[in-house]
């Protein structure tokens, strides 16, 4: 396969004999020496098996969206070899985030204090830049930029907050809060829009029965204990 893009957690492929795009889980995580929070820009470290793990949350997840109308990219996956098989899309270098409680870089952002909540949720829009640290961006700049056409920011705000329905009704049947989380979106050559990339703990901040909030990898090993 050719290697199209090759992220912090997934490589992007091309299956040239077929023209289908696969998505490889990696088993790096989000973080800094060797802490992990979905939050961070870079590479924390690597934990066995987090891939395949991530891979079967995300295949659980993103037929979960299909049921309930939320169109994704997602085709199929090989779980063993770590693949994703995704439509081949236009994906802008941009975050959709949702807030329901203040978290994060948000908090340092803004000298917030942690768990406030939103209501309603709060949105923003994100550039995935590292070098400039994913500042937040308009739908101005980004029609401006040639990133989306007329009307698709608002549109893609809408999938993500639908998103945020289901996902914070499922985790909740889980025992866990969603606090914050972020997407991405792509559209095909008629302008239709899809969720893209992966749905997993790598995407959101969640709290526990207890008021902990748990690492990516931790959070990981607990949903597939669920699904």
């Amino acid at each position: 396969m050719k290697t199209l893009y090759d992220g912090k957690t997934k490589t992007v492929m091309l299956d040239e004999a077929t023209g289908v795009v696969n998505l490889f889980f990696k088993d790096s995580a989000t973080g800094e020496n060797g802490y992990f929070d979905p939050g961070f820009n870079t590479v924390g470290g690597s934990v066995e098996g987090k891939g395949k793990i991530g891979l079967q949350i995300s295949k659980h997840f993103f037929e979960i969206m299909e049921k309930n109308g939320i169109p994704t990219h997602y085709l199929g996956a090989d779980v063993d070899k770590c693949l994703m098989q995704v439509r081949k899309l236009t994906v802008p270098k941009l975050e959709f985030v949702l807030r329901y409680f203040t978290a994060g870089s948000m908090c340092r952002r803004f000298s917030l204090e942690e768990g406030i909540v939103f209501d309603p949720p709060y949105t923003e829009v994100t550039l995935k830049d590292d070098e400039q640290g994913d500042p937040l961006i308009s739908e101005r700049l980004c029609i401006m930029k040639g990133m989306l056409k007329p009307g698709q920011y608002d549109e893609a705000l809408g999938i993500l907050v639908k998103v945020g329905e289901v996902l914070k009704k499922e985790l909740a049947g889980m025992g866990l809060t969603l606090i914050d989380f972020k997407i991405e979106v792509g559209y095909d050559e008629n302008g239709k829009m899809y969720v893209v990339d992966e749905i997993t703990p790598d995407i959101w901040r969640v709290r526990d029965e207890k008021g902990n909030i748990p690492n990516q990898i931790d959070c990981a090993k607990l949903i597939l204990e669920k699904i």
